[in-house]
């Protein structure tokens, strides 16, 4: 899938670098904070987004820095917030995660994906990938 997102793109004209924006992914995902959007990179250059996100809000905060993909579980629950997590893919010891959430409120400090991203994100990051969170 990754390499069919990538190559469609890339036909289309609409690969662009993922340093456009500062980041310096290689393989895996930029968060832009200020913007509330977020894409995958493959390779350099951005395979697919961006998209719509929505943080951490005051006080749960969403970490700026650099990051690895820890690990991925399709049907999570969060016990601290009694809430589902689908498609979370994990990125901070803490428990900070890309998953499927409702956009229009902020989060505890994961990243909140729409059903279609999350399932993306979910299928295209692997473990040992990066995640850039810029401010």
């Amino acid at each position: 899938m990754r390499v069919l997102v990538a190559t469609t793109l890339l036909l289309l004209s609409f690969a662009v670098p993922a340093q456009a924006s500062g980041c310096t992914v290689y393989n895996g995902a930029c968060v832009e904070k200020h913007s509330n959007r977020a894409w995958l990179v493959t390779n350099g250059a951005t395979s697919y987004g961006p998209v719509r996100i929505s943080h951490g809000k005051p006080g749960f905060g969403t970490p700026v820095g650099m990051f690895s993909v820890l690990r991925k579980v399709k049907n999570d629950w969060s016990v601290p917030y009694n809430g589902p997590m689908p498609n979370s893919v994990y990125f901070t010891t803490d428990g900070v995660a890309f998953h499927q959430g409702d956009l229009n409120s902020q989060s505890h400090g994961c990243v909140r994906l729409t059903w279609e991203a999350s399932q993306v994100f979910y299928d295209n990051l692997f473990v040992g990938e990066r995640v850039q969170v810029l401010p």
